[in-house]
């Protein structure tokens, strides 16, 4: 327990065999429930689990493998089913320092968040430790996840390693959340929109400690940027429109609008120019125009998210 509250350990786990039981020996003391769910591994992740486990542990094995975001909702769903007052994530893979977990933990016990999320990218240590090409995925893919969730001052998106409380969580609509690698993210957009607190914790990146990731940035970065578009326009009709209406919405809809609009012209106007017909200075004017006010429309949408969740911290 912390400062009297029920901690619980999720430990999402894919073909983890060799590193899963090390991570469970890692886990420290104050941790009431450890829930391994191993998500239908065809290796021996689900015994060495076994093996490993303490009286606090119960390891859950799916039949069919739904990928990460989904053994952790299956995590959530236990922890809530105990009443767990604070459930934290940890990956199988012992890339996550336990000795931070108390650092997550606190201000989640102590009411003053409702996530608290470990960030890699405080300091300068995280370009020389993390791979070069998934720290410049991560830095595209957290600029993103800060315009579809709302939350500004988070960063380091791709962090799985978090603290969520009770309240939240029973808050949160879980079946809606994406289930597979892409779930940080999502996870984020579902929070703004129940308006619950989140703080990023400094955090050491591990990386060489047997770890292998499956992850290819040229698949996973377009397909986590097409799931944040969708969830941009979902979290602005759920927060803005249907729970309470926030003029940003003009100013975000024109500055797309008018944004789109400038470019088509300014590929019909650059096209038109091509095949040998003239372009005439009004339709320069008219594009450089719609350009323009498209993004100070855009930019002022952002500004009005920004101050709208500038408490959620």
């Amino acid at each position: 327990m912390v400062e009297g509250k029920r901690v619980a350990v999720v430990v999402p786990a894919y073909n983890e065999e060799h590193l899963v039981a090390e991570t469970l020996a890692g886990i420290p003391d104050f941790v009431d429930r450890i829930y391994v769910v191993d998500d239908a591994s065809p290796d021996a992740t689900a015994q060495r689990a076994r093996d490993a486990a303490d009286a606090r542990t119960e390891v859950i094995v799916h039949e069919r493998n739904g990928g990460v975001g989904a053994a952790i909702v299956t995590g959530y769903e236990r922890a809530c089913d105990e009443a767990m007052d604070v459930t934290c994530v940890m990956a199988a893979d012992n890339q996550m320092d336990p000795a931070e977990l108390m650092s997550l933990v606190q201000p989640v016990a102590r009411g003053e968040v409702d996530y608290a999320k470990a960030n890699r990218l405080f300091t300068g240590e995280a370009w020389k430790i993390i791979p070069r090409n998934r720290y410049l995925g991560n830095a595209v893919l957290s600029l993103l996840t800060k315009i579809a969730s709302g939350y500004w001052h988070v960063a380091d998106s791709q962090a799985g390693y978090t603290a969520l409380g009770l309240d939240a969580l029973r808050r949160l609509d879980l079946d809606r959340i994406y289930r597979r690698y892409g779930f940080p993210n999502d996870m984020l957009v579902h929070l703004n929109v129940i308006n619950a607190r989140v703080r990023d914790v400094p955090s050491r990146p591990i990386y060489g400690v047997g770890e292998r990731s499956g992850i290819r940035l040229r698949k996973v970065v377009p397909r986590i940027s097409w799931l944040l578009l969708k969830g941009f326009f979902w979290r602005l009709r759920e927060k803005y429109v249907i729970r309470d209406f926030h003029p940003l919405l003009f100013f975000y809809a024109l500055g797309i609008l008018m944004t789109s609009v400038g470019l088509l012209l300014g590929v019909v106007e650059v096209v038109l120019r091509i095949l040998g017909n003239a372009i005439t200075t009004p339709t320069i004017v008219l594009v450089a125009l719609l350009l323009i006010s498209g993004s100070q429309f855009t930019l002022f949408g952002m500004w009005f998210d920004m101050e709208s969740n500038k408490d959620l911290r």
